[in-house]
């Protein structure tokens, strides 16, 4: 009933949403000549508050037009290289001329309510020198019963096949949640000598093993158990989405644990939004709209692969204690002997504690040692390890240098002269 209750309350407050809308066109229009004082900006700010915290956020686009590589500035065009019912699978094309080729790049987004374009910064810095691909997952709510479902051994067969549709000469970086199906996925590709196995396999902040340095995250699963979860998280996609009847984990829900972590702190941003408004600071204002825009924007999980996900990883840790399956076949890190292993961690990460990505180092325990590289970021936290400044700086150089080490030497890509990704 939750869900029918909130999307009633969604439909309930849209009449009011446009009459903020309407009401923010009056006040901030030119016409009025009360728009430039400070009554007028009020108004403008609290009407445009009402309107942002009742909105239903729409997914948000990436927005890429172009890179610069060695100096040369060069268009970039999305295009769906492959389309799954619950992934698409987007290639970011240059558009230059066929004789340059670059080694490709699939970045495994997570599948955790929010949606691949959070990771928008991550392809920017990674555009300079490679082929990039990224899974954008698919609202499950959008997706009608009759595609089936999709669980943890559906997201490592998607996997799977992504790699294999892209060939040889290619690495796979994971950021987060999914760090575990690719490492399963990249696991049982080394065991069947499968030539599509990526050369590089970088995992960033992932929940390999959550016993090392439990975070708060952690330990709610464990304390609450999966019969919790099964009753209190899991509902039915009301009509008249697509997905009607699918059983679900509500992207509402999921956002509503995220704020609720820093809820102090969204309350102080949302206050410091007003007064921007009210003071005329249009840049810090627009700051803040461009951050809550993606952060807000969020999607639905099926059931299936999340109640898999928070029992497999979370509380039974199923891969570091070697009983992780797929499809009833064991999943053996140690067969890892031909792809390279490089494990990326933030010093302040709330969310993945440092040690849980690490862990993977020590479970492909046949991988000889230059064959694997780890880095701990000092001084930054979950999302500062697969963006911002210090990512584009100081961890992006050593993803490139090591991927070139291990890529094949005719598609290989050096590194800018500074040792630093350009971007456009």
């Amino acid at each position: 009933m939750l869900y029918y209750l909130y999307e009633m309350n969604h439909a309930a407050l849209a009449p009011w949403r446009a009459v903020a809308d309407a009401g923010i066109s009056f006040w901030r229009s030119p016409a009025n000549p009360l728009s430039t004082t400070q009554l007028g900006r009020s108004w403008a700010a609290s009407l445009e508050l009402f309107e942002r915290t009742t909105r239903r956020y729409a997914k948000p686009e990436f927005g890429i037009t172009d890179t610069i590589v060695d100096d040369d500035l060069v268009a970039v065009e999305e295009e769906v290289s492959l389309k799954k019912p619950f992934c698409t699978l987007v290639n970011f094309r240059k558009l230059w001329d066929g004789k340059r080729k670059q080694h490709k790049l699939l970045i495994v987004a997570p599948m955790s309510g929010h949606y691949a374009t959070l990771l928008r910064g991550t392809v920017e810095a990674m555009l300079p020198h490679y082929d990039v691909y990224i899974t954008d997952w698919v609202d499950a709510r959008t997706v009608p019963l009759l595609e089936g479902s999709f669980d943890l051994d559906d997201y490592v067969d998607y996997v799977t096949e992504f790699l294999r549709h892209l060939g040889p000469d290619t690495s796979v970086m994971a950021v987060c949640q999914p760090s575990v199906p690719v490492m399963a996925a990249v696991a049982l590709m080394n065991a069947a000598k499968d030539p599509a196995a990526p050369r590089t396999m970088i995992l960033i902040g992932g929940p390999i093993d959550t016993r090392r340095n439990p975070t708060a995250v952690n330990r709610l699963a464990e304390e609450k158990g999966m019969d919790w979860f099964r009753n209190n998280v899991i509902m039915k996609v009301p009509a008249p989405h697509a997905g009607m009847m699918r059983d679900v984990y509500p992207g509402f829900l999921q956002l509503g644990g995220f704020m609720t972590m820093n809820l102090d702190r969204h309350i102080d941003a949302h206050r410091e939004l007003f007064w921007h408004l009210v003071e005329g600071d249009g840049d810090s204002a627009e700051k803040h709209r461009e951050f809550y825009d993606e952060y807000m924007s969020v999607m639905d999980l099926t059931a299936d692969f999340y109640l898999q996900t928070v029992e497999k990883v979370f509380v039974t840790h199923d891969l570091p204690k070697g009983t992780l399956t797929h499809r009833n076949s064991r999943v053996d890190p140690s067969k890892i002997t031909q792809t390279a292993l490089m494990t990326i961690e933030g010093e302040r990460d709330d969310i993945s504690g440092v040690g849980q990505t690490e862990a993977a180092q020590d479970l492909c325990s046949n991988l000889p040692k230059e064959k694997k590289l780890h880095h701990l970021q000092p001084g930054v936290g979950h999302y500062g390890v697969f963006n911002g400044s210090r990512f584009r700086k100081e961890i992006v150089p050593r993803i490139v240098a090591f991927v070139n080490k291990n890529a094949d030497d005719r598609t290989s890509q050096k590194p800018a002269a500074n040792g630093r990704p350009k971007t456009a």
